[in-house]
């Protein structure tokens, strides 16, 4: 199987290579986060309030984005939202303070989980639809995906970074935490100058359209309100968190957790070029609830494992199924919409997920500050597991084009 599509335009390889570098960012942020908070002297709920911040801030992005992108353009959005992941990196570089943190957060680019729910997520997706035919357009949303994981696995181990530096250099671990976002801000100014490398082109051609949805406007809301379902469940186990809880009810180390997520990010990415395959035997629907509701019960699961060894067991092994309905999700949006709605419908099928996820992190912190055992891990996986089978029941018989011959 062919990585890149016949036919990928060299704009999606400028979205390849943005997606890296945010995926960077994205992986080791994710974990120094809740250790970056909880050195500043606060505690699990300022962590969970900090990535509902977050989220509800991209929710807020992400929707605007889809009103406008068919007047403004997406070239010229994108290079506003890399501004924004500047103004991120600094904002939290020199800030030490809970409320500013929080502002800082809602405004900002910020991911408390490796996986995109950035305001860049809506824009790439639309330009990644007209990247290759429709027989490979799956495959180049799992290129997409597979880059992501990729690159946040190598970020994860960079979280190990700053414990590293502390010890072996006996550099302030406070200090050695903010120069991890310096590097994302770096990350940003590489993501800006990137994206200014689009053709202007692409602004022109959205000019055209005149209403961001229209016939597709109903299926978009059916699929928009299971997404928010599944996003809630997958709020309350955001990465930020689970790396919580693995620090509080195992003891890890900064080191060992970033080597847990690095073969984790590494087995999801591994399954992207999986559900290419067996999207294409069984169907997209299929693929995305036949691999998602396994991965489900083994976040059940999680909270029960006796040992670091079995818990390990546990998570890589929802990480080799849990993400594979993410390019198969994705290509089925873009393929059940018209290309004119192409980047409203991202946007407002990740609206409500980012609302969902965005109120479960705050839940989810304030539950274990309440407890140590996972009783926000068990609520994810039952929820998951409640929107794969409305998903299957509503849109097996749905199929996109390539699956109507």
């Amino acid at each position: 199987m062919r990585l890149l599509p016949a036919g990928i335009t060299r704009e999606a390889r400028i979205l390849y290579v943005g997606r890296g570098l945010r995926a960077f960012g994205d992986g080791f942020v994710s974990l120094l986060l809740p250790v970056y908070i909880t050195a500043l002297g606060f505690d699990a709920f300022a962590v969970g309030l900090i990535s509902t911040a977050t989220l509800l801030g991209s929710a807020a992005l992400t929707i605007i984005v889809g009103l406008t992108a068919h007047r403004v353009g997406r070239r010229s959005l994108l290079v506003i939202a890399s501004v924004i992941m500047i103004g991120t990196g600094i904002g939290f570089l020199l800030e030490r303070d809970l409320w500013p943190l929080v502002a800082i957060a809602f405004l900002g680019t910020l991911n408390p989980s490796p996986g995109d729910v950035s305001v860049f997520y809506p824009l790439e997706q639309a330009l990644l639809a007209e990247s290759a035919p429709a027989q490979n357009r799956t495959s180049a949303f799992a290129m997409y995906s597979l880059v992501g994981s990729l690159v946040a696995a190598l970020g994860a181990l960079a979280a190990g970074l700053p414990e590293l530096l502390h010890e072996q250099l006996s550099l302030d671990l406070l200090t050695a935490l903010q120069a991890m976002f310096a590097v994302y801000t770096v990350l940003g100014l590489v993501t800006y100058h990137l994206y200014r490398r689009l053709p202007a082109t692409l602004d022109r051609r959205e000019a055209v359209a005149s209403s961001p949805l229209g016939p597709s406007k109903r299926i978009v809301f059916t699929l928009a309100a299971l997404f928010s379902l599944d996003s809630f469940g997958g709020g309350l186990v955001v990465q930020s968190l689970l790396a919580l809880w693995l620090f509080q009810h195992f003891g890890l180390s900064l080191v060992a957790a970033g080597s847990i997520f690095f073969w984790a990010g590494l087995f999801t990415a591994l399954s992207y070029l999986a559900a290419v395959r067996l999207s294409r035997r069984f169907g997209l629907v299929n693929t995305m609830v036949f691999t998602h509701l396994p991965a489900n019960f083994c976040m059940i699961a999680l909270p029960f494992a006796p040992n670091l060894t079995i818990a390990i067991a546990l998570l890589l092994v929802r990480a080799a199924l849990s993400q594979m309905d993410v390019p198969t999700r994705s290509s089925y949006v873009m393929a059940v919409v018209t290309p004119p709605e192409r980047a409203a419908a991202a946007s407002v099928t990740a609206l409500p997920r980012s609302l969902a996820s965005a109120v479960a992190p705050m839940l989810s912190g304030w539950l274990f500050a309440l407890s140590p055992f996972g009783w926000p891990l068990i609520a994810a996986g039952g929820l998951k597991a409640v929107y794969d089978v409305l998903l299957l029941v509503l849109f097996q018989h749905h199929k996109p084009p390539e699956e109507q011959n």
